[in-house]
Order: C-alpha cells, then sequence, then structure tokens
C-alpha cells in the first residue's frame, strides 16, 4: 500500500494532504529495538512534547485507534490516528483521522550497519481552512520540522539510553 492509496471506511483523510513534514534520526540501536520502542503507544508521552498518547481501541497494532492529545495552557489539540499497517520491524502507517488533523503518516526503521537504525517519520497532513491554510503552510512548516526532528531526537536518546521501550 502507498501512502496515495485509498484505506477502506478512513474517506479523504488516507489521502495525502499538501502539508508534508519528514524528519529523520540515526539511533544507536537494532531496528527490532527501535521499532518495539515506537509501537509503545503510551510511552510516546515521554518524548512527544506536552503530549499525552494512548490506545483507545484495540491492540495497539494494525486497526487500532490511538490518541494524542497535546495540551498548552487552555488550548488543547487531539489527534485520533488509526494504525493501517505495522510490518516489523521496518514500517508503521497511520491515518490521522480527526476533525483537525488529517492525512496519511508513516514511520520507517532501516537497519544499518554497528547495530544502529535510520528513523524516518513522514507525514502529509490536510490544510486547515483551505487556500489560507495552504498560505499559512511555508510559514508554519519550519516549526512543524524542528519540533518532528526534535521529538525524534529524544526518542532516539530514550531508545539509545534503554528507557524505551
Amino acid at each position: 500500500m502507498s501512502a496515495a492509496e485509498p484505506v477502506d471506511g478512513l474517506g479523504d483523510a488516507a489521502r495525502p494532504g499538501t502539508g508534508e513534514v519528514t524528519a529523520a534520526v540515526i539511533v544507536n540501536a537494532p531496528a527490532e529495538r527501535v521499532f518495539a520502542a515506537f509501537l509503545s503507544w503510551e510511552k510516546q508521552s515521554e518524548w512527544i512534547p506536552l503530549t499525552t498518547v494512548r490506545v483507545v481501541e484495540g491492540d495497539g497494532g494494525a486497526g487500532s485507534l490511538v490518541e494524542a492529545v497535546t495540551a498548552l495552557g487552555p488550548a488543547v489539540l487531539r489527534d485520533e490516528l488509526r494504525v493501517i499497517r505495522v510490518n516489523p520491524p521496518y514500517e508503521v502507517r497511520v491515518v490521522h483521522c480527526g476533525k483537525v488533523l488529517r492525512g496519511p503518516g508513516s514511520l520507517r526503521c532501516t537497519p544499518m550497519s554497528g547495530n544502529r537504525t535510520q528513523v524516518v517519520l513522514h507525514e502529509w497532513f490536510h490544510l486547515p481552512a483551505g487556500p489560507v491554510g495552504r498560505l499559512a503552510w511555508p510559514v508554519l512548516w519550519p516549526g512543524s520540522k524542528v519540533s518532528f526532528t526534535s521529538a525524534l531526537k529524544k526518542f532516539g536518546r530514550l531508545v539509545e539510553q534503554g528507557r524505551l521501550p
């Protein structure tokens, strides 16, 4: 399945949006351990700032519904994502299917020499507010890129320290 293929029951949320963000990090740990750490959904709260993550339906594998709630003071952003595919230890595919955050995403783990793993997180968000959202994206994109990269770096450090999974 490519990111462009429709996913049953998720409508347009499964199609890539125009807001595209990619972040990558190399983790000094084997792919199996890195992959297992990423699938520890609730533990994502330890490396995604201001966010609480929980599985609300299923076991965290394919078909599960995961909720990530980010709160900063009174502002709250609820992200719902459906786990579409789990291919251990290489790839997880999701579709953000909430009211605000929509679009497919993937995390890929590529084994490297020396028990290292390249981790690439790729998201294709639908931008809210139509033309205004598309105009705002070039301003918002750098912050999104920095946030994703910073979170992945923290993830990598926690895996390397043995604090994840």
